[in-house]
Order: structure tokens, then C-alpha cells, then sequence
């Protein structure tokens, strides 16, 4: 065993790591897709099965008058609220503009000012097909009806004398002693909007003073890559103190027990979530993304307690998945940024107290070239591992001055390996070489590793910065389209990509070019495997993350180099071997019970080849 051996040994310990990782993000992504085709063949199949048989105008007239009908009579004493002309009310603050409609006295919708979508207009958060809040009311005769089927009235708006803003409906029937009131409140800045409601006369209108509420939230595509977006949305929420999330591919539902502060969807970069600061007592959520032009589609149904006063609080936010916006309003909603969840959640303080923090002073330095701020963090980064970097490099000087000697051992004992490495296990111990001093380094840098990818397909900041020729660093730079897919590269060449993978091959070449066993096929090739890696499995990746890795592999190359030439001195180094092969060597427990099962085996081994002979 040798440095050079260890090293290639952490390579591929890496390279694993990160091919089961990819593999299986690859495989959710492949399986999505047949999921989505499948799903949307079936659908076109049973619309090209019914056949306009009959005149569509006419059913839908007759269906609309029906279901209008049908209201009417659900409505009982709210009846009049059926036929009355919705109405449309706007507020705003620096951040966001909040729409407001009478139908069911609720949020239409909400844009961020400071985010651009698609269609390079404002994002929009709710509002899309489905979407609504409400729940059910008594009537007469035993019948019920929902809010969000009722008008309400706009009873009065203005602003508060703190400077937020405000919107009242009021939904009254025949009965003057019955009615309630949806009150909004916007601050003067930030994303929550809170909503006050009140019922009067609550015994006549709802069962065991709580509201059943219903709150359906349509996600829609806010980025290019809709698979990507998937992968990367969760449903959250807290129940009984504690926060959970679910990816939107692995599970539908979830049955709530015990109380549940808030629920929330998260797309990649934007959050909608709805809130009770005195939580809800149970419920459940449901969500399904088998839609190919939506991201989620999601149901939650909760019970909310009403107070003495028959009223309750609620909240809503709508706006960036950033955790520092998020960590603010002290509800712990930026537990759903994912800076390192589920297996990943021991990188989450290194996101969270290092990577961050640092990225944010140097963000705050460089204005809106995030580019250049990237490049800050990457140099700032391999500062900070760089006594890790000086013990690989040194130990790989140490195993280098050792390449005659050992090249003299595997003339002398030949193909026998057992002999050869009890010998070199002597030889390195002899020069006070730690054979494992370039492999730990390389694993120590794992963690780092995790934690970047995790804060580059979340950091919001990122979201539409360009830089060099990528429009957007959050995704894949994709200045070469080939027309067509290619199996686990796309349909596209990131050329940041190509430039890591580029340097990291560099890197191994430069390491193998160390290496004192340079007759061994085996790790002579293996180092490679690793960049060929990159270039397939990278290449979908944020293209601030491939930039990141192709600055630290050019670092990397300069650092060898630097320090191979003018740092070390290798006639030091062969002195100070010599030196502590004249020192009393002590064996520790582990080298002498090694050394017993070395010797052991060996003899085994010599007397099965007599035995054979």
C-alpha cells in the first residue's frame, strides 16, 4: 500500500458516492417522465374514445345552468350571494402585489416584484386552475354550502396606522343576526399576509365552533426544466412541533394526528404556505404531480379551532424559498430550504453557519456579478482546507522519495504480494510515512461536497444571474444543443461542465504521474473514471455549481504545482526519512495485531503452495 494508492482508493470511494447519488437522481427523473407519458396517453386515449356525440355548446349551458341551480338551493339564506358580480381589490408593498376577489372573500393571487417567470413577467404564486380557500358553512333545512362558491361584499379597505394595508369582506344572507368577515392585512414590507376571520352567529353556521378549511394550491412551472422543478419540490409542514417534508414523487398523502402549525409547497425557489399561529388540530394533506404543464397539485384539509368570539387568525406566505427571508418571521418555515435533508442533513450546519454567511459577505461585495462572487467563495473555501491540501501533497512528496525503495521490494519479492506489502507496511513505518495521508484529506472533503450541491440548487440569489456566457446560473449553461437527446447527458453540452471535467482530469493525471506503482493497470486507469463521471452525470447541473468546481480544479492544479516546486523540498524530505529510520520505532496494538495476521496468512499461504506442490 502507498499514497498514491490511497489516493486513487478516496477517488474512487468519491466517484461512487457521487454515481449512486446521480444514478438514483437519474432513475426518479427517467421514471417520472414514463409516469408523465403514460399517464397523458391514457388521457388522450379516453378523449379520442368520446366523440362529440352530442352538441357541447348546449351541454355546457344546460350543465352551468344546473349547477347554478344547485347552488342556489345550497345556499339557502346566502342565496342572494350566488348571483352577485365578483370583485377584484389590490394591495401592495415593495414586495409583492396581492390580489384580492370577492369569490369567497379570499387571495386570487400574489406577484413578486423582485422574480421573473417564464414569460419574463412578474412570478405569480396561487391563482392557477383549482386553487382556493374556503369551508363550509350551514344553511337551512340541514343543507350546507362552501365559501368559496359565495360572493362577498367588499365592506371597506384603506391603510392602518402603522402604514399596512387592508381589505374586509363581508358575506351576509337574510338572517342579519348571521354572517362572516374575511379581514387581510399587508405590511409595509415582506411576504405574509395575515387574514382575520369572523363568525357571527357561529352556532347556526359551524359544527364544534371550529372551520373545517380547505386550502388547494396548484404549483406551476416557475423554471425551464419541469423534471428538474419536480425533483426539486417537497410538501412541508410541522405537526406537533416538529418539521417533516415529503418529495412530491414518493408518497400522495398525509394524515394529520396531532396539531400542525403550518403546510406548505415548495417549488425549488418559491414557497406558498398556509399558516395558523394558534395550529390546527388535524387534517390531512394530498398531493399529486401526474399534470405535464403543472408542478403539484396539492389539497389540505384542516380543522381550526375558533375562539370565544367565534374568530381565528390565519397566515399566508408567498414568496422566495430563501432562508434568511424565511428564518425571520420566526414560524420555522426555512426548514423546508433544503441546505442538507435526509441523509444529507449533516452538511446542513455547513451550509447554514459557513457556506452561506460567506457567500452573502462576498454577494454583498460584488453586487449582481454572482459569477465573481462564486469565484470568492471557492478561493475562500480551498483556503480553509488547505492544511488538509499540504498534508496530501506533503505525504505524497514523502511517497514519492520512497518510489526507488519500493521499486527494489517488488524486484525482490516478485509476485508475492503478501511478502511485498508486509514489507512495505516495515518500510513506511521505518521512514514515519502514513500510508493513508493522502486518502483521509480527499474523504474529509465529502461533506464539502454535499453541502455545496445542496446550496446551489436552492440559493435563490442565484435564480437568473448570468455570468460569462450562462443566462442563468441556477441551471445548465447550454451554449451547445445538439437537436437531441443523448442517454444521461441530454440534449445539451454545459460548457462549464466540460471545463471541470476537463481540469479534473488534469488533476488525475498529475497524481498518476506521482504514483510509484505505475505498472498497476488497475490505478492506472481508475483516476480517469472519475472526470468521465463529470461529464455525463454534471452535466444537468446548476451551471454556478460547475463553475465553482471548474475554479477549485484550477486552484488545485496551481497548488500542486506551487507546492511540488518550490514548497517542498524532496532532499528534506529524504533526510528526514533517513532520520526516522534511526529512531526506536513503537508499535501500536492495531500495527502489531496487523503484522500478527500478515505473518499468519503467509504462512498459511506457504503451506498450501507446498501442500499443492
Amino acid at each position: 500500500m502507498n499514497f498514491d494508492r490511497n489516493t486513487v482508493i478516496g477517488f474512487v470511494l468519491l466517484a461512487i458516492l457521487f454515481f449512486g447519488y446521480f444514478y438514483l437522481l437519474n432513475t426518479e427523473q427517467s421514471e417520472m417522465r414514463q409516469k408523465q407519458a403514460r399517464e397523458q396517453f391514457v388521457r388522450d386515449s379516453l378523449a379520442a374514445a368520446q366523440g362529440p356525440a352530442i352538441d357541447s355548446q348546449q351541454w355546457v349551458k344546460d350543465s352551468l345552468r344546473a349547477d347554478s341551480l344547485e347552488r342556489v338551493v345550497q345556499a339557502g339564506s346566502f342565496s342572494p350571494a350566488t348571483d352577485s358580480s365578483e370583485i377584484r381589490f389590490t394591495l401592495e408593498n415593495p414586495a409583492v402585489i396581492v390580489h384580492f376577489t370577492s369569490h369567497g372573500g379570499q387571495v386570487e393571487q400574489v406577484e413578486l416584484k423582485g422574480y421573473r417567470g417564464l414569460d419574463s413577467g412578474r412570478v405569480r404564486l396561487g391563482g392557477a386552475n383549482g386553487s382556493f380557500f374556503g369551508y363550509p358553512i350551514k344553511t337551512d333545512n340541514g343543507r350546507t354550502t362552501v365559501t368559496n362558491q359565495l360572493e362577498f361584499a367588499l365592506a371597506d379597505s384603506g391603510r392602518n396606522p402603522d402604514g399596512s394595508g387592508y381589505v374586509l369582506f363581508r358575506l351576509s344572507g337574510s338572517d342579519p343576526t348571521r354572517y362572516l368577515e374575511h379581514r387581510f392585512d399587508l405590511p409595509k414590507e415582506g411576504y405574509l399576509i395575515k387574514q382575520s376571520i369572523r363568525v357571527q352567529g357561529v352556532e347556526g353556521l359551524v359544527d364544534d365552533r371550529s372551520l373545517r378549511t380547505q386550502w388547494n394550491y396548484t404549483a406551476i412551472p416557475q423554471e425551464q426544466d419541469l423534471t428538474f422543478e419536480k425533483q426539486n419540490t417537497q410538501i412541508g409542514y410541522i405537526e406537533k412541533e416538529a418539521f417533516d417534508y415529503h418529495t412530491i414523487g414518493n408518497s400522495s398523502d398525509r394524515t394529520f394526528d396531532g396539531s400542525v402549525n403550518w403546510v406548505g409547497v415548495r417549488q425549488r425557489f418559491f414557497l406558498g404556505a398556509l399558516i395558523a399561529p394558534k395550529p390546527f388540530q388535524k387534517g390531512e394533506i394530498v398531493w399529486s404531480d401526474t399534470s405535464s404543464t403543472q408542478v403539484v397539485q396539492s389539497r389540505s384539509s384542516l380543522l381550526l379551532p375558533l375562539d370565544s368570539k367565534g374568530e381565528a387568525q390565519l397566515q399566508y406566505y408567498y414568496g422566495p424559498s430563501d432562508y434568511h427571508t424565511l428564518k425571520q418571521y420566526d414560524l420555522g418555515l426555512e426548514q423546508i430550504v433544503n441546505l442538507g435533508q435526509g441523509v444529507y442533513a449533516f452538511v446542513s450546519p455547513l451550509n447554514k453557519y459557513v457556506i452561506l454567511p460567506i457567500y452573502e459577505f462576498f454577494r454583498g461585495l460584488t453586487g449582481t456579478n454572482l459569477g465573481i462572487a462564486i469565484l470568492l467563495l471557492t478561493l475562500f473555501i480551498r483556503v480553509m482546507i488547505s492544511p488538509l491540501t499540504y498534508s496530501s501533497y506533503l505525504s505524497g512528496a514523502k511517497m514519492k522519495a520512497l518510489r526507488p525503495e519500493i521499486a527494489k521490494l517488488k524486484e525482490k519479492f516478485g509476485d508475492d504480494r503478501q511478502a511485498m506489502s508486509m514489507e512495505q507496511m516495515k518500510l513506511f513505518r521505518e521512514a514515519g510515512v502514513n500510508p493513508l495521508g493522502g486518502c483521509i484529506p480527499a474523504l474529509l472533503q465529502i461533506p464539502i461536497f454535499f453541502a455545496l450541491f445542496s446550496f446551489f440548487n436552492s440559493e435563490v440569489s442565484l435564480r437568473g444571474a448570468s455570468f460569462l456566457w450562462a443566462h442563468d446560473l441556477s441551471t445548465f449553461d447550454a451554449p451547445i444543443e445538439f437537436g437531441f437527446s443523448i442517454p444521461l447527458l441530454g440534449g445539451h453540452l454545459s460548457l462549464f461542465n466540460v471545463l471541470a471535467a476537463a481540469t479534473s482530469f488534469l488533476i488525475s493525471w498529475y497524481s498518476m504521474s506521482m504514483t510509484p506503482d505505475q505498472d498497476n493497470p488497475m490505478l492506472k486507469y481508475m483516476p480517469y473514471i472519475f472526470p468521465v463521471f463529470l461529464l455525463f452525470f454534471f452535466n444537468q447541473l446548476p451551471s454556478g455549481l460547475t463553475w465553482y468546481y471548474t475554479v477549485s480544479n484550477l486552484v488545485t492544479i496551481g497548488l500542486q504545482f506551487i507546492i511540488q516546486t518550490y514548497i517542498i523540498d524532496h532532499d528534506k524530505i529524504l533526510a528526514k526519512i533517513e532520520e526516522n529510520r534511526k529512531k526506536p520505532k513503537t508499535k501500536s496494538k492495531w500495527q502489531e495485531r496487523l503484522e500478527q495476521m500478515q505473518d499468519q496468512q503467509k504462512k498459511l499461504t506457504d503451506k498450501q503452495k507446498k501442500s499443492g506442490k
